[in-house]
């Protein structure tokens, strides 16, 4: 089992042979590729799950939503607050 970050496509990046996307991550908008999903099912809304940069899945809203409660769970807060300078 691998650890997947939930994320929500942004939109697709031109070039790269459609298998770029922005993410958005916790407030955060990330480069993933989406290569290993089957071609042209993903675009902007898909909720994807996110390993290594790399999507691995697709989910819906509520599978995002599981995902994040199981990292919150192992200690991951879902905010973070930015350290003192």
């Amino acid at each position: 089992m691998c650890l997947g970050i939930p994320g929500r496509v942004v939109r697709m990046l031109d070039g790269y042979g459609n298998q770029l996307a922005l993410v958005e991550v916790a407030g955060e908008e990330r480069r993933v590729n989406v290569g290993m999903l089957p071609e042209n099912s993903c675009g902007p809304g898909d909720w994807v799950i996110i390993h290594m940069g790399m999507a691995v899945d697709k989910t819906d809203a509520a599978g995002a939503e599981q995902a994040m409660a199981g990292l919150e769970l192992m200690g991951r807060p879902r905010e973070e607050t930015a350290p003192d300078r």
